[in-house]
């Protein structure tokens, strides 16, 4: 081939390579854009549609019978944020899920419902409206109903991540559930007392031993902080839950934090590198993200991702609103790429 009449630009490309300056203003831009956009979705026009599933697929035919909350621009594969998953899952009494494991991080926020629990690695955890129950990377877990009516919990995930890192493993137990080797509810009921924990134990992993985080401690948490404090101008009283053998993060990839919105409250907007998904435990109200006004009710899940400037509002003049919350925040600080930023700065 005679290279001096032929195109240099496509010499260069069929060598497997690529000229700089054509990209370089979308490889290093200015600032963070993502590919999501801020969206909410209702848990009254989702309920009926799980319920209706109850009936029309077995969990035979489903294994988990979940809607997943996909963002309009995260379509193929399917997240809810670039990297964070949400979904809603119900199960029915005599139901059970079939034991797995996987390297992505998970947790469950309970919805609605009494009498379900989930097996963590041989622990049996009970599950209440409010409890927020873990299920870190690599513990085989299952789900079963032993109640009198369905259970529905949101469903948290960090699998957008670790596939996009390409380090994601799934494997199957061998039995439908796994064997019970532990007390039920013993991680919980070892750990949950402040800051007395067991001296026998000793930290396995990077995420917190904690099986269940009960809603009725974070409720007495808030009842006992009551008005004497202000809390942040930008979330209000936000308490997170924290693994107690660092005072870090549940998991190394997944924040947890529930925010109680007093009466009236008008939040500061601003903005930072981390993902976020919120769910409203109680409430009403609006988030304006980016301005898109997301109009908020009880149950309700919306998004707001990376770097985009938002602000939250308490729309009742006498109730409080308590919104539940998870981010990738984690990653962005052990990377060293978290930054928060006040509307005020400019955008």
């Amino acid at each position: 081939m005679d290279q001096t009449s032929a195109d240099p630009y496509e010499i260069v490309r069929r060598a497997g390579a690529a000229p700089l300056w054509q990209y370089y203003g979308s490889l290093f831009a200015a600032q963070p854009s993502s590919r999501a956009v801020p969206f909410i979705w209702r848990y009254a026009e989702l309920r009926p549609s799980m319920l209706h599933f109850v009936d029309a697929l077995s969990l035979e035919e489903a294994e988990r019978r979940v809607l997943m909350l996909v963002n309009p621009e995260l379509r193929e594969p399917p997240a809810t944020l670039s990297t964070l998953y949400a979904g809603l899952q119900i199960i029915v009494p005599g139901e059970t899920a079939q034991a797995h494991r996987h390297t992505s991080g998970a947790f469950r926020l309970i919805i609605e419902g009494e009498g379900a629990c989930t097996t963590v690695d041989g622990e049996r955890v009970h599950m209440r409206p409010g409890d927020l129950l873990l299920t870190p990377s690599w513990h085989w877990h299952d789900h079963e109903d032993v109640g009198t009516g369905p259970m529905i919990w949101l469903d948290g995930l960090d699998y957008p991540l670790v596939n996009l890192l390409e380090a994601g493993f799934f494997e199957v137990f061998a039995e439908r559930m796994q064997p019970r080797t532990m007390p039920d509810d013993i991680s919980t009921r070892q750990y949950i007392h402040g800051q007395l924990r067991p001296t026998w134990e000793t930290p396995r992993g990077l995420s917190s031993p904690i099986g269940n985080y009960p809603w009725s401690e974070t409720e007495a948490a808030f009842a006992d902080i009551g008005d004497d404090a202000d809390g942040s101008a930008v979330d209000g009283v936000m308490l997170e839950y924290t693994n107690p053998w660092t005072g870090g993060p549940v998991m190394p990839t997944i924040g947890c934090r529930m925010q109680r919105l007093p009466p009236g409250f008008a939040g500061v907007a601003h903005r930072h590198t981390s993902n976020t998904i919120y769910h409203v435990v109680r409430g009403e109200g609006r988030s304006v993200v980016d301005d898109v006004v997301l109009e908020w009710n009880e149950h309700d899940v919306f998004a707001v991702p990376s770097w985009t400037v938002h602000e939250h509002h308490n729309g009742s003049g006498s109730e409080d609103a308590i919104v539940f919350s998870y981010t990738d925040e984690p990653v962005m600080r052990s990377l060293g790429l978290y930054r928060e930023q006040s509307a005020a700065a400019g955008r």
